[in-house]
Parts: structure tokens; C-alpha cells; sequence
């Protein structure tokens, strides 16, 4: 899509003052989406209909326009799909195989509604433009991919595929793009072209720079990657956080709740790790969002995966971490116990930390020395807002007292029990999901 005409953008001469605009988004504005009724698919939750497919689907997270104050970037996953497990074969519908995941440019309008200015597609290094289907190497999910009939896609992979969940727009015109899939960290020139990779996987000839994870992050637990990736402000520093705890060793230690944070020095190269302690117990709940205050605090999304309808006690909440006082632990040295090991990271006693904190817990790691970022609460969005939505996945820091906020609709659909279905916000079912930003006001947002 081409760019708007400059006088369709906002006149600064004209603009209302921030907190006059800001408030006009303060119980939620829509983004703008196409309606993709094609697929003829009936509403699993309301005899009768059909499914609409929206497009849209630009809520897995935001970032900041670097220079102009009024405009954000969105980004999208890998399009629109859904579980279909029958086979126990970790199976995905991909309602359109081709979809490209993209990153769409939108701009907050004067009288309260958001306007997309244009849509980038992701490309792979030779210009093609790349799909959301499942790595077949490095990265791979071991998804297996089939149309809406259950029928095996007979392309079914991509190795340049992502299943995009997080953006950093830098003040150079290019983008780093987070994923699920490796978790692979993409850098994209400003047409959307690949230029460089980040990830675990040494033998990947497209990592140009030579950066690299840690190797444990090879292990990340399936469709739970690298929800959330920042810049610090000067521009030097990606900051990425899991979603969940990470399968290392193995999917045994799912309900831990030991989240990791990966610092990535991009002059230096040099790599630092951080340790999240989420909340909700044994359950845990899911990092999906984070955004830089200062090169050392930053906010970060925590939420459960109920709706407001089901649950008026459901989790959605922004905290602000410190990572001053916490370990690095790259920067650990062996003791008698502790041993850095190439495929899963610092071992105490041999377990991996994800093993050591549900044997131990918290405390034992304390008696290692190992402590995680600090966190305060900043906001509780249900509190706040009787947020209606299941997902929180972007935040963008306006300024010391608006934070937008941004959740995902999965394309306005789900599902249950391999059925599909519309996904409501309301038990009478005539609210369909869909991509709304939030600005909140007088919040504290400073650096301390």
C-alpha cells in the first residue's frame, strides 16, 4: 500500500492538546480491518452464521514511531489459524497458507479513530515474501500444517516462516521482529526485506553478523517463543522475554514459573540473562509484551488467558521490572554446584533452572545467589478497565503518564474442542473481538 498524502496526516497546528486526544482513546479505539468472508466456515458458537475473518490481525504487538509522535507500528502473527490437533500431531489450520505476516504503520487521528498510512510485508533475503507456516529446521515446531477440510497442506513448511510476536521500529528505518518459531529475532530493512538473524542455532548461515542466543533458547516450549522484544533508548541494547517458561530440559517442567530475559548488546555482541518470577502459582500465566523505560527498567504484559465476561477476577497487568539487583547470568561464575552446559544453559546440582526453581524454589535460588529482575505494579487493566479482551500484547510508552496498550483478536476467531467458533466478548455474542488500542493517563513512567 502506498502512503497517504501529507494532508491527510495530522497537523500538528491543529492537533487538540496530548491529554484531550489521549482521552479520546482512554475506553479503547479499534483499529481499522477487512473482512474476509470467503471461507464460508460456520460460527461453532452461533448457529446460523458464519465466521468473519478479520484482517486486522495487527495485535501481536506496537512499537513507537521513532520520530513522529502521533504514529505507532503494529505487527501481525502468522496469520489466521488455529488448532486442529485430531491427530495428536501438534496440528494447525491455516485458513491462508500464503498469508504474510506484516507490519502495518498507523497514526492516532484528531477526532478519536486510528488510520493505517501503509502495510510493510515481511520478505525473506531475496525478496520473497514469507508465510507463517512452520520452520523445517532450525526453529522447527514439529507442527504439522493442513487447510480448513483437515487436509495436510502439501507445502506445509517455510524456513524463513515466522509466527511474529515481537517489534522494535529503530530510528534508522529498520525493524527486529521477535518470533515462536526459532525463536529466530529478524532484523528487516524498511521495505521488509531480511538483512540478519538473531538465534541459538550456530549452523544458520543467515545469522550475517554472527549474533547468537544462548543455546537453551533452542529449547523454548512450542508456541510459547519470544512474546516480547524492546530497544533500550539508546538504541543499543534488543531486550527480548519469553512468554513462558522455557521446555529445558523437556516439557516436564511446564508449570514452572521461571520466565527468562535475554539482553542482546548489539556493538559488543555480548549477551546477558535475566531471570521473571510470574505469578499465578503452580499455573503460571504468560509474558506477552515489553517496552524500555531506561536501559535497565522496562514495562512488562502479564496476564492469564480468561475473558472478562467468564472471569471478573481475570489477570491483566503491567508491571515495571529493575534488572539492577538482579543476576546476570552469563556473568556467573562455576562453583562445586554450578556449571554453565552448552545445551541448557547454568546447571545447579545438574538440573537446569527451570528444574532447580520447582525442586527449590525461589529461596533456593537466593542461596545460590541467583535473584530475579524486581517488579512493581504499574497498572491492573481489569481494575482499570474491565478489559474484555483475553490478550494483551503490545504497550507503547507515550510519554511519563500514557501508555497505549494493545491486544491480540486472533484474526476474531478461536477455538473449542477442534471446533471453530467467533470470538465474543459478550455472552449474548454481538461483540466480536477485534485489534482495540487503550491510552491510559496518569500513570507513573519514569526511569527511577
Amino acid at each position: 500500500m502506498d502512503l497517504l498524502s501529507s494532508e491527510q496526516h495530522i497537523d500538528p497546528n491543529n492537533i487538540d492538546t496530548d491529554p484531550q486526544l489521549y482521552k479520546k482513546f482512554s475506553q479503547g479505539v479499534r483499529l481499522p480491518y477487512e473482512v474476509l468472508n470467503i471461507h464460508n466456515i460456520p460460527d461453532g458458537a452461533k448457529p446460523g452464521h458464519f465466521i468473519e475473518i478479520r484482517c486486522g490481525g495487527f495485535g501481536s504487538e506496537i512499537s513507537a514511531h521513532p520520530t513522529e509522535k502521533y504514529q505507532f507500528y503494529a505487527l501481525t502473527d502468522r496469520g489466521p489459524n488455529t488448532t486442529y490437533n485430531v491427530n495428536q500431531d501438534h496440528g494447525k489450520i491455516f485458513l491462508e497458507p500464503d498469508y504474510t505476516p506484516k507490519i502495518g504503520l498507523f497514526e492516532l487521528k484528531n477526532d478519536g479513530t486510528i488510520q493505517k498510512i501503509k502495510e510493510i510485508l515481511l520478505k525473506d533475503p531475496t525478496g520473497r515474501n514469507i508465510t507463517g507456516l512452520p520452520n523445517q529446521h532450525f526453529g522447527a515446531s514439529k507442527e504439522i500444517a493442513y487447510d480448513q477440510d483437515g487436509k495436510k497442506l502439501a507445502i506445509g513448511t517455510d524456513e524463513f516462516g515466522l509466527d511474529a510476536e515481537g517489534l522494535v521500529a529503530l530510528k534508522d528505518g529498520t525493524f527486529w521482529v521477535s518470533d515462536e518459531y526459532g525463536p529466530h529475532i529478524v532484523h528487516f530493512n524498511a521495505d521488509g526485506l531480511e538483512i540478519d538473524r538473531i538465534n541459538a542455532y550456530v549452523l544458520d548461515e543467515r545469522r550475517t553478523s554472527g549474533y547468537l542466543l544462548p543455546q537453551e533458547y533452542a529449547n523454548r516450549r512450542q508456541n510459547r517463543g519470544m512474546e516480547g522484544l524492546t530497544i533500550t533508548p539508546d538504541q543499543k541494547k534488543l531486550v527480548g522475554i519469553m512468554q513462558s517458561t522455557m521446555s529445558n530440559p523437556d516439557a516436564s517442567v511446564s508449570k514452572s514459573d521461571l520466565v527468562r530475559i535475554v539482553m542482546i548488546d548489539l556493538e559488543s555482541k555480548v549477551v546477558s540473562q535475566y531471570l521473571y518470577q510470574q505469578e499465578g502459582g503452580p499455573k503460571a500465566y504468560s509474558n506477552t509484551a515489553i517496552t524500555a523505560l531506561s536501559a535497565s527498567q522496562f514495562l512488562v504484559a502479564e496476564r492469564d488467558d480468561d475473558f472478562y465476561k467468564d472471569n471478573h477476577q481475570a489477570f491483566k497487568r503491567i508491571y515495571k521490572i529493575n534488572l539492577q539487583h538482579a543476576t546476570d547470568l552469563e556473568k556467573l561464575k562455576p562453583t562445586s554446584t554450578i556449571r554453565q552446559d552448552e545445551q541448557f544453559g547454568l546447571l545447579i546440582a545438574e538440573q537446569t533452572l527451570e528444574q532447580y526453581v520447582l525442586t527449590a524454589g525461589w529461596s533456593g535460588l537466593a542461596q545460590q545467589g541467583i535473584y530475579p529482575v524486581e517488579k512493581t505494579l504499574v497498572v491492573d487493566l481489569v481494575a482499570r478497565l474491565q478489559y474484555p479482551h483475553d490478550k494483551i500484547e503490545g504497550l507503547w510508552v507515550i510519554d511519563e503518564q500514557h501508555l497505549a496498550v494493545l491486544n491480540d483478536d486472533d484474526y476474531g476467531f478461536s477455538e473449542t474442542d477442534g471446533v471453530l467458533e467467533q470470538k465474543y466478548l459478550d455472552h449474548d455474542k454481538n461483540i466480536i473481538d477485534g485489534n482495540t488500542l487503550y491510552i491510559l493517563d496518569q500513570l507513573d513512567l519514569t526511569a527511577d
